[in-house]
């Protein structure tokens, strides 16, 4: 069985990119579709949002993020455990190592852990939560702010630069929507922690970039989920729309291309987005509705690994 979701956010004011400057100006990360460019959130900057949202859950998490370094920095508490660490099973992991660190590290492991463990080990594991870019509904617009960056004064605690900066800043508001996969055969041998992942994407927040400092929930508004024995989604991933019309995929699931049963709806979209008619009409063909995407989610979590 996999699951395959499209998650779509509320729309709001956004400047997502501090990694890199044009001198005082900050820039967007940005993709061409077409003839505009759209602002994206990296699946990376995500990933690591949910890892230290499992981590607050209380899911054991082997990557710790250090926020108090000159550079990106984290810190792991241990070599690689699938079965110990929440984030090593999801996220994957990759272990850099020469012959004789290869040697240094199974060392390590038949140590602490025994030489069956060793044996086992692998020094790479691809990620079991699938996902990809976060892309705006809406084009970038070359909108800018500017904020005024004051003088420290030379006779205080202390001074980080001599002169005062006018900071420019990439702006664009607009919903985001990004889709995730997961093979649940993968899943099994970790369904609390596949539970604790589903609830953590219905609470995404804090996503890197200048989002983690300024307010933008990356939590669905909408989200569109199917339950399937098909390798594939099988649909537009990114199913949602600028003008919050009917995505194709409903619309293709009442003519009868998909089976309704698979489908599970939840958010914005069924509160606001659909008529009642059509409401009703996807409810007749099977789609599971919910207003709350967080409650649509535990029942999904429920369908796919069976109810705690």
């Amino acid at each position: 069985m996999n699951l395959f979701a499209t998650v779509l956010t509320y729309p709001a004011p956004s400047a997502n990119y501090r990694g890199e400057s044009e001198l005082n100006r900050t820039v967007i990360q940005k993709v061409t579709d077409g003839r505009f460019d759209y602002p994206i959130f990296s699946p990376e900057s995500m990933r690591n949002a949910l890892r230290e949202v499992l981590r607050g859950y209380g899911l054991p998490s082997n990557r710790e993020r250090l926020h108090d370094e000159d550079q990106l920095a984290v810190r792991f508490a241990d070599l690689p455990d699938p079965d110990q660490y929440a984030d090593d099973f999801f996220f994957g992991f990759l272990v850099a190592a020469g012959a004789a660190d290869r040697k240094k590290h199974l060392a390590t492991i038949t140590e602490k852990r025994g030489k069956e463990a060793a044996k086992a080990f692998r020094f790479k594991r691809d990620s079991i939560l699938r996902m990809n870019m976060a892309k705006a509904l809406e084009p970038y617009r070359h909108n800018a702010v500017f904020t005024q960056s004051p003088l420290a004064a030379k006779d205080g605690a202390y001074q980080n630069a001599t002169t005062s900066a006018l900071l420019h800043r990439e702006t664009v508001v607009a919903g985001f929507q990004y889709p995730f996969a997961l093979n649940l055969d993968d899943c099994k041998p970790k369904t609390a922690w596949t539970r604790k992942l589903l609830k953590a994407i219905g609470e995404l927040n804090d996503v890197a970039g200048n989002h983690a400092r300024s307010y933008f929930e990356f939590a669905p508004a909408s989200v569109i989920v199917r339950l399937t024995q098909s390798l594939v989604a099988g649909y537009q991933t990114y199913c949602f729309k600028p003008d919050g019309s009917m995505p194709d995929v409903l619309t293709d699931i009442l003519a009868d291309y998909y089976p309704g049963q698979e489908f599970y709806v939840g958010g914005e979209i069924v509160k606001r987005g659909l008529k009642p008619e059509q409401l009703d009409a996807l409810r007749a063909n099977g789609v599971t509705l919910d207003g709350d995407p967080q409650r649509l989610l535990a029942t999904v979590a429920d369908a796919a690994l069976g109810k705690e």
